[in-house]
């Protein structure tokens, strides 16, 4: 089963279930997604076009996260987290910060030393696995050492 058709289907269930929060989360997903759709004048999304919406989506769950943290708005934390946490659910699982480390120690061993190569190519290989400020902290440390 697609993504796409996954989501709706959840949808459905969180409506029968009377989940709040997945309901809501989830709907705003299907709008972001139909959105990309309109955007690249497309009919239906390819897997890798779904999988960056929904990091993007989750993306600004962690920056409300931290934004609500720092502000001490423990009451709109919560909701965040939980947003955050379905749609997590939604993405293949994350590499280790090891499985990181050999992707970059295998790209500078084929020659790239330059900072802005290296992250591409890793970004490239890690294919939406990998979290970016992890990639990029994880890059700087390889090549200052």
């Amino acid at each position: 089963m697609k993504l796409p058709e996954k989501i709706n289907q959840e949808i459905n269930q969180a409506l029968k279930s009377k989940e709040e929060v997945k309901l809501t989360t989830l709907r705003m997903l299907k709008s972001a997604l139909k959105n990309k759709q309109i955007e690249l004048k497309r009919a239906d999304l390819e897997e890798k076009d779904v999988l960056s919406v929904i990091q993007k989506e989750l993306k600004k769950r962690k920056d409300s996260i931290d934004a609500y943290r720092s502000a001490g708005r423990d009451d709109l934390l919560a909701r965040e987290e939980a947003e955050a946490e379905i749609l997590a659910a939604y993405l293949p699982k994350m590499l280790s910060e090891d499985d990181v480390k050999k992707i970059i120690d295998e790209i500078i061993a084929q020659g790239h030393d330059n900072f802005g190569q290296v992250m591409k190519e890793t970004m490239a290989n890690t294919q939406g696995q990998a979290d970016g400020q992890v990639v990029q902290r994880l890059v700087k440390e390889k090549l200052e050492s």
